[in-house]
């Protein structure tokens, strides 16, 4: 399938959330939904400052897409599953009395044929309506996600977003913003990626940007045939660098020195905790960790070396990682064969947290600060 992507570079959407109708109280309570093509994800969360202050939480591996790529369609089974997921969101929604609220599905919702159709029996039985987002805004999303974790020494950013069902890279030329503004520059992208041309601010550049519909459990599908587990990996990584070739970067050299690359997702965040020898998950050791690619490729490399077996088996992986690691480290691997970095900063958040943000921004909540 041909990677979805703008006609042309330096293009994104106009702001989607509608602006709001005053300024909003800042002790209320808001919540994002994610529900993509493995997990569910909620966040209830109350502004703080230039952050938020998590209030409550829900996250649940529903496989949402499983038997998508080869049927086409949501299997019943999990819809049932995913539903019952929802109603448990429904009922701490309920609980807390959250006013404002944006609840989206991604890639799996977009891609079924039966997805709209899904999402109306959602909303009969779990109470609650979700919204089908575009890559683009997804790709936005997961950006301003990231903010903080932003160098204040960075000219040139990617951010990578590997999903369940699809990825999204988008490329940032951040070398005109003054250093102290790199943080602030990117939350601004909130509402919109192309830059307002009335604001007083220096605006981050978005080169390009690209939505391959290739996640860590359709990449695994598409290659479930080959038995050898070094092949198959081998496969996925050169699959998915081929998807890359109208993305504008792909064919010039990156200097390393001012060069960032963040990687919001699972696998990334999976990488590092094996790379820490964590056999218990620590999100305040692994969120904001830099990793540089031979320490990537190490950890990829011991993997391999593994085996189906012993990735299952192994505490740093987990029993609902273990099956989709390796679809993931092969776009990984792609990614920094094609731009080798010493600084791939690990994000522990993604469009849940993009989600909080850009509500929070648009209703005026957050203080202006260094993140």
């Amino acid at each position: 399938m041909t990677p979805k992507r703008p006609r042309g570079a330096d293009r994104f959407p106009f702001k989607v959330e509608p602006s709001a109708p005053g300024q909003a109280d800042p002790a209320a309570l808001y919540a994002a939904l994610d529900l993509g093509t493995n997990s569910c994800r909620m966040l209830i969360a109350q502004p703080k400052g230039n952050q938020f202050h998590v209030v409550d939480s829900f996250s649940k591996s529903v496989q949402l897409g499983l038997g998508l790529e080869r049927s086409g369609r949501l299997s019943v089974a999990s819809m049932n599953r995913t539903i019952h997921a929802l109603a448990i969101c429904q009922k701490k929604l309920k609980k807390h009395n959250v006013g404002r609220m944006r609840l989206v599905a991604t890639e799996a919702c977009r891609r079924a044929k039966n997805g709209s159709e899904f999402l109306s029996n959602v909303e009969k039985q779990a109470g609650l309506a979700l919204d089908i987002i575009a890559p683009e805004e997804e790709a936005r999303l997961a950006v301003i996600s990231c903010a903080p974790l932003v160098s204040t020494k960075t000219e040139q950013l990617l951010v990578v977003d590997i999903g369940g069902g699809s990825t999204e890279l988008v490329w940032i030329d951040l070398s005109r913003v003054p250093n102290v503004e790199r943080q602030r520059a990117i939350m601004r992208l909130h509402a919109g990626f192309t830059p307002d041309a009335t604001s007083p601010f220096a605006a981050a550049r978005v080169v390009d940007w690209i939505s391959v519909p290739l996640g860590v459990a359709t990449l695994r599908d598409q290659f479930n045939d080959v038995e050898s587990d070094s092949a198959r990996f081998a496969l996925m990584s050169w699959y998915f660098e081929e998807q890359l070739a109208e993305f504008s970067p792909y064919e010039a050299e990156q200097a390393r020195d001012g060069f960032q690359i963040i990687g919001t997702s699972g696998t990334v965040t999976t990488v590092a905790a094996s790379h820490l020898g964590l056999r218990r998950y620590d999100r305040n050791k692994v969120d904001g960790l830099r990793m540089t690619s031979d320490q990537i490729d190490t950890v990829i490399r011991s993997y391999l070396d593994m085996g189906p077996e012993g990735r299952r088996a192994d505490p740093r992986i987990g029993r609902d990682r273990h099956a989709l690691i390796m679809s993931g480290a092969a776009i990984l691997q792609a990614l920094l064969r094609l731009w080798p970095t010493d600084r791939l900063s690990v994000a522990d958040r993604g469009l849940r947290e993009g989600l909080l943000y850009a509500q929070m921004s648009a209703d005026g909540v957050l203080d202006d600060g260094p993140y």
